[in-house]
């Protein structure tokens, strides 16, 4: 692995860069709390598989530049933060697979400049119309996504997340995932990450800048980039009944439903998800 800054959007991201340089492009974006390390288990794989790996820690996060003031993290900024990696790399398009906040950065892409991604994969985030549709009918999700509305409080959540080096979002990775998913190495690098000036603050703006001004996304489906979604269904902060209409929302569309998994499924089951994830960008049949 290759560690590099780069220039985009007017900001400098880090950016960990794998695989042979004339391999098609294929970027992984993490989401909340992670960085480019919640790819690990992906980054050689592909790698070795042929691909350009490009897994960018996102603005805020861990080693990338950390612009000031909640309307920086605004999703128009996330995502053009990664067209400009594509210009970057030298490339039109790329396959795109996004975790978290990052398949949100991803599914907006693929709604407003669709003609930059070759193919979409989404892990535990739905589509922005239908998460929104189905939270006006869902008390259980409103409870699950409460947490979202007390990261909108100024200075408080990471006054918190800091007390006793980093113990509450360390324990929630740890009880929201299988039992060893993430080990205590690695907790002491995401500790690492969530210490570098200025990045804890800047990951919940990401939260806050949603809650300010909610992103408009098109109720009126089909997105015409062909889509895998992979949900793992014991996911404590989204309920499953967002996987398939998410799916749906796309031309090309399928879910595969991971029974067995929570929302780090890319943790959990790198073996399956790897293979799932190549047969899709490599236009195979798969499970549907």
């Amino acid at each position: 692995m290759e560690s590099h800054f780069v220039v985009t959007n007017g900001i400098r991201l880090h950016v960990i860069q794998a695989g042979p340089e004339s391999g098609p492009l294929l970027m992984f974006l993490h989401g909340f709390p992670e960085f480019w390390y919640g790819w690990r288990h992906q980054i050689a794989h592909f790698a070795e598989a042929g691909f350009r790996v490009w897994v960018p820690d996102q603005r805020g996060y861990n080693l990338s530049e950390k612009p000031k003031g909640v309307r920086a993290y605004r999703i128009d900024q996330l995502a053009a933060d990664i067209l400009g990696l594509i210009d970057a790399a030298g490339r039109q398009t790329t396959f795109l697979v996004g975790h978290d906040w990052g398949g949100v950065v991803a599914w907006w892409i693929a709604e407003h400049s669709p003609e930059r991604l070759e193919r979409m994969v989404i892990l535990n985030a739905p589509h922005g119309a239908v998460f929104r549709k189905h939270l006006l009918r869902s008390p259980s999700q409103w409870f699950k996504s409460g947490y979202i509305l007390f990261l909108q409080i100024p200075a408080v959540p990471e006054a918190l997340a800091r007390w006793r080096h980093w113990y509450l979002p360390a324990r929630t990775l740890r009880r929201t995932s299988r039992p060893g998913t993430f080990t205590a190495d690695d907790l002491a690098r995401y500790r690492e990450a969530w210490s570098q000036p200025g990045a804890y603050t800047a990951m919940v703006n990401w939260y806050r800048a949603m809650g300010r001004r909610p992103p408009r996304y098109s109720a009126a489906p089909p997105l015409n980039v062909p889509t895998l979604v992979i949900w793992g269904a014991r996911d404590p902060f989204l309920e499953r009944k967002l996987a398939r209409p998410s799916a749906d929302f796309c031309k090309e569309g399928r879910l595969i439903l991971v029974e067995e998994a929570t929302h780090w499924v890319q943790h959990e089951e790198a073996p399956r998800v790897n293979a799932w994830i190549e047969a899709f960008l490599r236009d195979s049949a798969g499970p549907t």
